[in-house]
């Protein structure tokens, strides 16, 4: 098993957004070559997963409607 430090898992996750253990294992399969431990993560579908994971959806409407006896008119 390569020596894999703190410092490479984190470029690992820095570049790819992958969490720390998968960025970890990543490293420990390919004994700590990077570009291929990306590679790695492209195969297992990791790194696209967490691309979309970080997105946010900030615009959007809301509608509510409300029916009944409890329902309020807003003025």
């Amino acid at each position: 098993m390569a020596d894999i430090s703190p410092a490479l898992v984190k470029e690992l996750r820095e570049k790819t957004g992958v969490g720390m253990m998968d960025c970890k294992k990543a490293l420990i399969e390919n004994h700590g070559d990077l570009e291929a431990a990306i590679d790695w993560l492209r195969k297992k579908g990791l790194s696209s997963a967490a691309k979309k994971s970080g997105r946010v959806a900030a615009e959007g409407l809301v509608g509510v409607f409300c029916k009944g006896p409890q329902a309020q008119s807003w003025k």
